[in-house]
């Protein structure tokens, strides 16, 4: 299993892209602004997105490709996702005032995409791979994602804070080789963090103790701009951690 990281900012602006990754070659975790580095045929390819929730910065590619391949392909794109994730895609993308309907066209009866509901708890399996969906702490319904393959397991968070889901999770599959876990905020940005319901440092270590694994740890979805305040935050309260950035284009290989 290849993971290849298109997206893993918390924002835009130079380099940066918002959340994307990309699974071997057919299945994308997420869909922001980092799902414009594939190149057209790479687009193609794609089967399966999985979604963690809804914010913009998550599946903002997802109208642009659809619309891309929508000539190119024979059979629709699957959209995995919670009842109101996809909820919100129904009713505020592909509503025919943002985005023309793409799970209607060309025809009902042979879409682009298709809308599949997932609860957490429930396991996909594609090709050997089985993806596991968790349920997360954000502002809005989250979840996140366990994906096993063979004998290696990847986990991304999703956006999330201080949760008592996640960790058990994790903890009940007999391995963990790779996680990928969000921090948004430095610490003197804690109450802001707060209220969106997201991950600084302090709190992200302090839930980071309650897995029993010792995967290499990537840090995603880092505010521009904070990046490196919260790295070394990170670093000096856990220095025997396998800790890492990570930055866009970057290949975690399972």
């Amino acid at each position: 299993m290849q993971v290849r990281t298109l997206g893993c900012s918390g924002g835009i602006g130079g380099e940066l892209r918002t959340t994307c990754f990309q699974v071997d070659d057919d299945i994308l975790i997420d869909a922001g602004t980092g799902l414009g580095n594939l190149s057209l045929e790479q687009m193609k390819g794609i089967r399966h997105i999985f979604l963690t929730h809804s914010h913009l910065d998550h599946l903002a590619g997802i109208p642009l490709m659809v619309d891309s391949i929508f000539g190119d392909i024979t059979e629709p794109v699957v959209v995995h996702a919670a009842p109101a994730t996809l909820a919100a895609l129904r009713e505020h993308i592909f509503n025919w005032v943002i985005w023309p309907d793409f799970s209607i066209l060309p025809t009902a009866s042979r879409p682009v995409i298709r809308f599949e509901a997932m609860q957490p708890g429930e396991v996909v399996e594609l090709d050997g791979r089985r993806i596991e969906m968790i349920e997360v702490n954000h502002v809005v319904p989250g979840v996140a994602y366990c994906i096993e393959k063979g004998v290696k397991t990847f986990a991304f968070s999703g956006d999330t804070t201080t949760n008592d889901t996640l960790w058990p999770a994790l903890n009940r599959h007999a391995r963990l080789d790779a996680l990928v876990v969000e921090c948004a905020f430095a610490d003197e940005d804690e109450a802001l963090s707060q209220k969106a319901f997201h991950y600084c440092p302090r709190t992200l270590i302090a839930d980071l103790a309650k897995l029993n694994h010792r995967p290499r740890i990537y840090i995603t979805h880092l505010k521009p701009g904070a990046e490196d305040r919260i790295v070394a935050q990170l670093q000096a309260r856990l220095p025997d951690l396998e800790l890492r950035r990570l930055s866009g284009g970057q290949l975690i290989r399972l």
